[in-house]
């Protein structure tokens, strides 16, 4: 196969796929997820410039 031809079955098979919701447990995990890591660089970034200047 081509890689032209490899493309346009590709395209095809996406455009095929059909879209999925998220679901509310998945949206909580995720702002979840970011919030913690947020929170922990804030409180690596603080323990840096307190200890090791």
């Amino acid at each position: 196969m081509s890689n032209q031809a490899q493309q346009d079955e590709l395209l095809k098979e996406l455009e095929s796929m059909k879209y999925d919701e998220w679901l509310p447990a998945e949206s909580k995990l995720v702002k979840v997820c970011l919030g913690l890591g947020i929170a922990l660089i804030v409180i690596l970034v603080f323990i840096s410039r307190t200890f090791f200047q």
